[in-house]
């Protein structure tokens, strides 16, 4: 290395010392942070004048509000209906349709799969043979897959020669067993 580098070194060195030390020890030793204290307190409560409750008791207020009956449905004129409508259907037909939908039911795999259980109630409408003329769910089982496969099961059926009764409410229950 040529000696001009190493006074060039020498030289830098003695400077920056010259300058960085003596601030350096001026300083000395920082002081110590302040202590944190902290302290909780209750939050005071302050009186509202004319404060509504959250919750408002309504059954002991002793005014009632009137009564508003809604008003009556317009009477409608409607076809007379065989008497077998306005009669219950008996059961013996709703257990005799449920036997012969058991033959055509089937328990769909994805609702297995799933662990869909329900029981839905199928509206059956009914012609003067016996043949199913319309079918729809009156009451659901709350999923889309058992409503659908009940459905397509009382399609299926054909003719019921032993319904006397123009409708009939025919419940299908889907339980998976253990």
């Amino acid at each position: 290395m040529p000696s001009s580098l190493i006074l060039a070194l020498a030289l830098s060195l003695a400077l920056h010392a010259s300058l960085l030390l003596p601030a350096a020890f001026k300083r000395g030793t920082p002081p110590s942070p302040p202590v944190l204290q902290a302290m909780l307190r209750l939050p005071v409560k302050q009186a509202e004048p004319n404060a509504e409750p959250l919750l408002k008791d309504t059954l002991a207020n002793s005014e009632a509000p009137p009564v508003v009956k809604p008003p009556p449905p317009p009477k409608v004129q409607q076809a007379a209906r065989p008497k077998a409508v306005a009669k219950a259907v008996p059961r013996r037909e709703v257990e005799a349709a449920q036997r012969k939908l058991s033959e055509h039911l089937f328990y769909p795999e994805e609702a297995v799969a799933r662990g869909l259980e329900g029981e839905v109630r199928l509206i059956l409408t009914v012609s003067d043979n016996g043949r199913i003329t319309d079918v729809h769910v009156g009451v659901s089982s709350g999923h889309a897959i058992l409503d659908k496969a009940a459905e397509r099961a009382a399609w299926t059926m054909g003719r019921v020669n032993w319904a006397y009764s123009r409708e009939l409410i025919l419940p299908v229950t889907f339980r998976l067993v253990d």
